[in-house]
């Protein structure tokens, strides 16, 4: 295809309806003249509050374990049978978590923490480690009896029991959580 010659007069006239033009030096233009760049995006942190998962006005009585003890739940409407599947190992343990050498309250936050997390990705069983409890006050296991506590509490809890020997004994706790509305099907 040839490139097609124009008359000067169609020039002028292309010129003057086009009026004034600049040369643009880089690609990069703003449409106004008075708008500014807009800022880079910063993700939004979702700040979730994990104490909104336990279950405050539940009046649980539980009796103070000592540290050789051994602890169970079964939330209502369970079958037995899941429980003893638990502790047999039936589920097989997704995700652990180890809370020794931290106080009360940061053990709590690491629990809330870690539940939230294994529920998100979809773990079905899970492995806390508490310890027994030797080195506290009168042989009175304070994350032990916090955490059974706590685990009872939890929306997404169906089922815990003691660990079996190999997997920690009195001092582990296996935990039988919800499947996430996503994961159910």
């Amino acid at each position: 295809m040839s490139k097609k010659k124009l008359s000067p007069e169609d020039s002028d006239l292309f010129r003057q309806s086009i009026g004034k033009v600049k040369v643009v030096k880089n690609d990069a233009w703003l449409l106004r003249a008075d708008a500014k760049p807009k800022p880079k995006p910063i993700p939004r942190i979702e700040t979730i509050e994990f104490s909104e998962k336990l279950q405050e006005h539940r009046d649980i009585v539980t009796d103070k374990l000592s540290a050789e003890d051994t602890f169970s739940f079964l939330s209502p409407g369970l079958q037995k049978n899941v429980l003893k599947k638990l502790r047999q190992g039936y589920f097989g343990a997704d995700a652990q978590l180890d809370l020794h050498g931290l106080t009360s309250s940061q053990a709590k936050q690491q629990v809330l923490h870690f539940l939230h997390l294994c529920v998100e990705d979809g773990c079905r069983c899970v492995h806390i480690i508490h310890g027994k409890g030797y080195r506290s006050e009168n042989d009175f296991p304070v994350l032990k009896n916090h955490l059974n506590l706590w685990l009872r509490q939890h929306n997404d809890v169906q089922a815990f029991c003691s660990a079996s020997a190999k997997d920690g004994g009195a001092g582990a706790v296996i935990v039988l959580l919800h499947l996430a509305e996503k994961y159910a099907d």
